[in-house]
């Protein structure tokens, strides 16, 4: 019975990730969202998963394909919308857009356009907790292209070095935009980061929400009393184009088949029953969120110069 519960919360979770992301798609030709956006449709259940099994206080830094971790993590959808929309009460006025979410008060400490680069914040700021003595967790999330970026290899020998509590997950697609890993990299993943003297660990089920709460559970749990950092890896699937609303089949990087085979695995596109106990009531939460956006303000002229460092 408590499996069942869990699983349903977590599949509404997963399933209101994926229906604001559909939404997106729905505006995106009409030009009123003011920035690029890169979905995670596919991708959900390693959000939901990892988020479920973190602290409020605990620090999350995400990349430029962040809307699910946002959201997973507490982020409020109408500031969502409205910052997608480039309006005042986005969460950072309209100016930072979908490749630059941040929402402090629910531990998402900001994502970036450039690849790799919130992994060495959040070594960074692991480093600040411990030197305070907290007890919190922090973790990195990014995707396989990331782990080919000069950066990432610092902050694994620094964060093992220095006994940081940090989770490094890879949302391994098999992707950097067209170029798949087999094209890229030469070395394993998992041994690279255990060369570091960093505990690795493999998922290969990155479409079923459970197994990632359960290993995710177990990790930030090690990272939070060892005081060590570790590395997982997340097997997933992108269904959209590397950036933008629409499909990329006919780039001819990748099978159509590939895709489909990850589908005929994804309780968001099998489970029927639960697919209609919730579409409406998260349908009605989301209308309300793009209200929010379409009747806000853009900022102003004065607006022009205020949050710059």
């Amino acid at each position: 019975m408590e499996f069942k519960i869990e699983y349903k919360k977590r599949f509404r979770e997963a399933l209101r990730i994926r229906m604001v992301e559909q939404k997106i798609i729905e505006l995106y030709p009409l030009d009123k969202i003011q920035s690029p956006v890169h979905l995670s449709i596919g991708q959900e259940a390693v959000a939901v998963g990892l988020c479920s099994q973190m602290r409020l206080d605990d620090w999350l830094f995400i990349n430029y394909r962040g809307h699910a971790f946002y959201l997973a993590k507490g982020g409020p959808m109408p500031e969502l919308f409205a910052e997608l929309y480039g309006k005042r009460t986005g969460l950072s006025k309209g100016k930072a857009g979908s490749m630059h979410l941040a929402a402090p008060n629910q531990g998402v400490m900001g994502a970036s356009a450039v690849v790799g680069s919130t992994i060495s914040h959040a070594v960074g700021a692991a480093l600040a907790s411990k030197i305070r003595g907290e007890d919190r967790v922090f973790v990195a999330v990014f995707g396989d292209g990331a782990t080919e970026q000069g950066a990432y290899h610092e902050a694994l020998n620094f964060a093992s070095l220095h006994s940081l509590p940090v989770l490094f997950l890879c949302e391994n697609n098999g992707l950097a935009v067209h170029a798949s890993l087999l094209e890229r990299q030469a070395f394993s993943l998992t041994r690279h980061a255990e060369a570091y003297g960093v505990e690795a660990k493999t998922l290969n089920e990155g479409f079923d929400f459970m197994r990632v709460s359960e290993i995710c559970s177990d990790l930030l749990e090690q990272v939070r009393f060892k005081k060590r950092p570790m590395f997982l890896e997340i097997k997933t699937c992108r269904y959209m184009e590397h950036v933008g609303p629409g499909e990329d089949f006919d780039a001819g990087y990748r099978d159509i088949a590939e895709v489909r085979a990850w589908k005929d695995k994804d309780p968001l596109c099998l489970d029927d029953t639960l697919l209609s106990e919730f579409s409406l009531e998260i349908s009605k939460e989301i209308d309300a969120a793009v209200l929010f956006a379409e009747n806000s303000p853009y900022p102003g002229i004065e607006d022009l110069l205020t949050d710059v460092i």
